[in-house]
């Protein structure tokens, strides 16, 4: 799910950041390294935490780690492009072209050494969007969907408090044996056996996400058997091999708290509101 205030295009971002600047950035002593087209185009143990919106960051990489790189490979090229102008007319970063070989990917920038402002921490550094790259690396484990957050942290315990679950007013689960999946800024998530969902209300999706902290999720949408009014959408997920983090969550189904009404022992919960709801 993208963020709300993700921008469109690379430029519009770097021009949203040098006019307001990052949300925050955070240094890091890891080692990143970039793979395109089969070869290591950036390496460095300087990289940067940088939050583009609240949600989760992004690695920007100084510029020398991706153009002048001792280890970078013989066929690869960085091309400068387009200025990127702020409304005054000042170039605060340039487009970049990389290739590899026959490959190549117009989806980087590099902000200038003399930006000032909001963005002046981002001056000289490089962002390539992390989906043009074939993998990124932090020491030797790949990064999955985007870099986490170093400031999260998720955390799963069994519980025995009994959970039930009403979509449009009817009860389609009941447990006493779930386990509680904390993650940080958000609502606590309760994963259930399936065998304590009712039989017959749930209907497979073709929807899939991917988390970097759980690993690719499938869906099921409720039926309560009150015609087309009566079915919720994509409110039920589950993970057949999640991360080894989260194993405890395996083949156990949750139902999102801000679509439906949950009831925790005798407490009924509020519907939160966050980016999912």
């Amino acid at each position: 799910m993208p963020p709300p205030s993700a921008a469109k295009t690379l430029p519009e971002l770097a021009l949203k950041l040098a006019s307001s600047g990052p949300v925050k950035t955070l240094p890091t002593p890891r080692l990143i390294r970039v793979l395109f087209n089969g070869q290591f185009i950036a390496s460095t143990t300087s990289a940067l935490f940088v939050w583009e919106h609240p949600y989760y960051p992004q690695y920007y990489l100084p510029a020398a780690a991706l153009l002048n790189s001792p280890t970078k490979p013989k066929d690869f090229s960085a091309t400068q492009g387009e200025p990127i102008k702020d409304s005054s007319g000042t170039t605060i970063a340039h487009t970049y072209t990389l290739a590899v070989g026959t490959r190549s990917t117009s989806a980087c920038f590099i902000f200038t050494d003399n930006l000032s402002g909001p963005a002046k921490e981002l001056k000289g550094l490089a962002k390539i969007d992390f989906s043009a790259a074939d993998r990124w690396f932090e020491e030797a484990a790949p990064i999955s969907v985007h870099p986490k957050d170093p400031f999260k942290r998720v955390d799963t315990l069994p519980s025995r408090r009994r959970i039930q679950v009403f979509v449009h007013d009817v009860k389609v689960a009941d447990t006493t044996a779930s386990v509680h999946l904390f993650e940080t800024g958000l609502p606590c998530r309760f994963y259930m056996p399936l065998t304590d969902v009712e039989l017959g209300v749930l209907r497979r999706s073709e929807t899939r996400t991917q988390c970097p902290y759980k690993g690719e999720a499938e869906y099921y949408s409720v039926d309560v058997g009150k015609g087309e009014g009566g079915v919720a959408r994509d409110v039920v997920w589950f993970y057949e091999r999640p991360t080894l983090e989260c194993a405890k969550i395996e083949g156990l189904v949750c139902f999102y708290n801000e679509k439906v009404k949950i009831k925790v022992d005798d407490e009924w919960l509020e519907q939160p509101k966050t980016p999912f709801s």
